[in-house]
């Protein structure tokens, strides 16, 4: 995922600012990490490259 993509996604239960935790990145890509909301403590994991936004209750 690009960084310049991450200041325009927002939660999708919420629509609250989402806090950026960088676990790999290379070439300004975030390979590994997780989106924190900051307002209802929801988290999104970001797995090679792509962020899944779905709420925890419908992901795999």
């Amino acid at each position: 995922m690009r960084r310049d993509l991450i200041d325009i996604l927002v939660c999708p239960l919420c629509k609250a600012e989402l806090n950026l935790v960088v676990f790999k990145e290379e070439d300004d890509q975030v390979i590994e990490g997780r989106f924190d909301c900051k307002q209802c403590n929801t988290a999104f994991p970001i797995d090679d490259g792509i962020p899944n936004m779905l709420p925890p209750d419908l992901r795999d």
